[in-house]
């Protein structure tokens, strides 16, 4: 089965709108997260954010695909959607964020500080990345997530 030009250009826009809103956002709270709190120096910053900027390609799309069928369980309140947004940046992106910084240099001590820190931050800032992503989304003349089913072809 073949996939119209109308199609194609989708997927690429959402490819790319989910990768480059993972980009910008994740380099930004990446670099405050190994500097001040995994206090890794700022060599071992500048190879994780070059391997993080990398890695980030081939994820920022599923991502985008999990965040969005996680965020259909959402209610309407801003309660819930701060859990479910939290939850689905958590659950996808700290072991990946945790196999970064040990690849970096990071261990022992720094690289649970720098997990735990990530953990939090993945809740904390999982609302304003979802608020981010679907700016981002939006620019890009693509729906928000989650409000319909998840599919490849969106």
């Amino acid at each position: 089965m073949s996939l119209t030009v109308e199609e194609r250009s989708g997927r690429w826009r959402s490819f790319t709108a989910d990768t480059l809103a993972l980009i910008m956002f994740f380099t930004t709270t990446g670099i405050i997260n190994e500097r001040l709190i995994a206090q890794m120096t700022w060599d071992e910053v500048f190879h994780a954010r070059l391997l993080g900027a990398v890695l980030m390609v081939p994820v920022g799309r599923p991502y985008g695909l999990w965040r969005d069928w996680l965020m259909k369980r959402a209610g309407d309140t801003s309660l819930s959607r701060l859990f479910w947004d939290g939850m689905a940046l958590m659950t996808f992106q700290v072991p990946i964020y945790a196999a970064i910084i040990a690849i970096s240099g990071a261990s022992g001590s720094g690289l649970l500080h720098g997990t735990i820190g990530a953990t939090v931050m993945m809740l904390v800032l999982g609302r304003p990345y979802g608020a981010f992503l679907n700016t981002v989304r939006h620019l890009f003349g693509l729906p928000q997530g989650g409000a319909k089913p998840m599919s490849l072809n969106s």
